[in-house]
């Protein structure tokens, strides 16, 4: 089956859905609250859906800046993962980054992550610094990554 998946920017009423794919990606999922203040009250923040038959199969969220982009979460919902749909998604938000003037991207990936980490190293991410005991859930390590846009 051929489905074409579309990449917009994330909507109010998409928040529902996002929550769905968050709830199925991470331990410790954001609330409905911090996605709304996310579109609504930060005006550094920037999210795109990507979807599929119209359902949202996926979301990625930046904040962007002055130069630089921060990205805060991507996922998936788990039957979309292995299709390169996340390399899809990160690629579209590293072109809106760039369009919105980002010369470099960062982010934190837990250290046990090998499956994302490498999704990273292929887009040109390079390892930063770790920071210690980052994930509240289970104290996992969290390593920093950056790329340089320009």
């Amino acid at each position: 089956m051929n489905h074409t998946i579309a990449f917009r920017f994330m909507k109010e009423e998409d928040i529902d859905q996002v929550l769905e794919v968050e709830s199925q990606s991470f331990a410790t999922p954001w609330s409905r609250d911090a996605f709304y203040n996310e579109l609504n009250k930060n005006q550094f923040a920037f999210y795109i859906v990507a979807e599929c038959d119209g359902k949202i199969i996926g979301y990625c969220g930046t904040w962007v800046i002055v130069d630089e982009a921060h990205i805060t979460n991507i996922a998936l919902r788990p039957e979309y993962r292995g299709q390169k749909l996340g390399e899809a998604l990160l690629r579209k938000l590293i072109d809106m980054a760039k369009e919105m003037g980002a010369e470099t991207m960062t982010l934190e990936v837990r250290t046990g992550n090998k499956v994302a980490q490498s999704l990273y190293r292929k887009l040109g991410f390079q390892d930063g610094a770790v920071r210690k005991g980052y994930y509240a859930d289970n104290q996992e390590d969290a390593l920093v990554m950056w790329v340089n846009l320009s």
